[in-house]
């Protein structure tokens, strides 16, 4: 059964001069354990399609279910209810808060779910193990290279045992060997029932998804 499915979506923007389609008839199925890769250069729908599934943005037609319900049909409180226990986004800036430990930025979502904070840390350094960082807890944003910031964020995203992760251009500031490695986590994840849908330009994307589509102009093609 899939855990995401998307059919005819399509969302346009209107300007004093024309109808621009930044998303235009996609479909697209994808399952738990799937890597799921969108590939496509800037401009192409990527941000806006990525918007759509987590609940940021609404489609104008189409429909977009997670887990067997209608993102589309959700309202605002339901869609961030979405974000915080089902789909965990990973941003290519990481969207640390400085003023908190690798920890306290993954026990966030948890505290933010009614977790104590004694519990939500406790589970937030059994995450950063989980990512590879289980020495690093205790330091700030600020302390770590780029790589193991993504890392943190990707802790943070499957905080409180969410299913997808859906990740923006997440080696967008990361050098070959941090890529590789980050694609490589996120390859083991998958391989554990995550299923993880990355929107990226790097090539190295395609080598470790298990499905590749390409965006162009709005549209969706199955490059795998």
């Amino acid at each position: 059964m899939s855990l995401l499915e998307l059919r005819d979506v399509s969302k346009s923007y209107k300007t004093a001069a024309e109808e621009v389609w930044a998303v235009r008839d996609v479909s697209l199925t994808a399952t738990a354990g799937e890597f799921v890769c969108i590939h496509g250069p800037s401009g192409s729908g990527k941000s806006t399609l990525l918007n759509l599934i987590v609940g940021l943005d609404l489609a104008d037609t189409g429909e977009i279910q997670i887990d067997g319900v209608d993102v589309v049909r959700m309202n605002e409180t339901a869609r961030a209810n979405l974000r915080l226990r089902t789909i965990g986004v990973v941003f290519q800036d990481h969207a640390l808060i400085e003023e908190f430990t690798a920890t306290e930025n993954v026990a966030l979502p948890l505290e933010a779910s009614g977790t104590t904070t004694a519990a939500a840390l406790q589970q937030a350094d059994q995450l950063l193990a989980r990512v590879g960082l289980s020495d690093l807890g205790k330091r700030w944003p600020g302390q770590l290279s780029g790589g193991q910031r993504q890392r943190v964020g990707i802790a943070r995203a499957l905080a409180g045992g969410r299913r997808i992760i859906i990740a923006d251009e997440p080696t967008g500031s990361l050098d070959s060997k941090a890529s590789a490695d980050l694609f490589e986590l996120i390859a083991e994840l998958c391989s554990a029932g995550t299923l993880a849908l990355v929107f990226s330009h790097d090539p190295l994307c395609r080598r470790y998804a298990d499905t590749v589509h390409e965006m162009v102009d709005g549209s969706l093609r199955d490059a795998s």
